[in-house]
């Protein structure tokens, strides 16, 4: 297919689909996938979003090319600027792969308000039950650390009880971040946990202490699972040495 024949019909659309296989070849001449992208990016029109957002589902040798050509398309996504938004949002609410990328064309295109509205919504969509990858969860609530907004704690508390400790890890830190003392009793009730991973353990212990908060009636639960150099002081406020 030459160029010319490449441009002559059918919409950007159709055009992309058609050079779809070539953009998603993992193994290969590497050269292939590379025309593919250009002659993609070339078309620009949001209708190819879908077909470029398939390359950040996976990673090729050396990692040098891989960041070449995933700059080259979150590049040319970003230039479509909010005609874009829609695609990439539905993107990242069907697929597990490649969340980091698509939170991270809205973050660079979208307002921080916007953005923050599509993560506590897929959050929420997601909820707390078993996913065979629970990464994205972790991508999600990790954006939410950096901004400030009413809506974070909210978002962040259930992911307390996920089935997951990395997302759990992800749930604390994020409260941590949003000085979410109102999650003291869910800190306390997790901490409590029979079975609970050390780290799990350890990030709850040190989140008690950074949001300044006592431990109340728990005291005789937690007591155990409170130790150097963190303590609880005579007025129950976990305190580090």
């Amino acid at each position: 297919m030459g160029l010319l024949d490449f441009f002559g019909g059918g919409t950007p659309a159709d055009k992309a689909l058609k050079l779809k296989p070539k953009i998603t070849q993992k193994y290969g001449d590497a050269q292939t996938r590379q025309k593919a992208i250009q002659d993609v990016t070339k078309l620009k029109s949001p209708d190819t979003v879908p077909v470029l957002l398939q390359r950040f589902t996976f990673s090729v040798d050396p990692q040098t090319t891989d960041r070449m050509e995933k700059d080259e398309v979150f590049n040319a996504i970003v230039e479509l600027d909010e005609a874009a938004v829609p695609f990439v949002t539905d993107f990242l609410k069907a697929s597990e792969q490649a969340s980091s990328w698509a939170v991270k064309i809205l973050d660079t295109v979208l307002e921080d308000d916007r953005v923050i509205t599509i993560v506590t919504d897929e959050l929420k969509r997601l909820g707390v039950e078993y996913t065979r990858d629970p990464e994205k969860k972790e991508v999600l609530l990790h954006y939410l650390n950096e901004k400030v907004d009413a809506r974070i704690g909210p978002a962040a508390l259930p992911f307390l009880t996920d089935m997951s400790d990395d997302v759990k890890m992800a749930a604390v830190r994020t409260l941590v971040a949003a000085k979410e003392v109102s999650a003291k009793d869910a800190l306390l009730q997790l901490l409590a946990t029979d079975d609970l991973a050390k780290r799990v353990q350890t990030a709850c212990v040190e989140a008690l202490c950074t949001l300044g908060l006592d431990v109340g009636a728990m005291k005789e639960k937690v007591a155990g699972k409170i130790s150097d150099p963190y303590f609880v002081d005579k007025q129950g406020f976990v305190k580090k040495k």
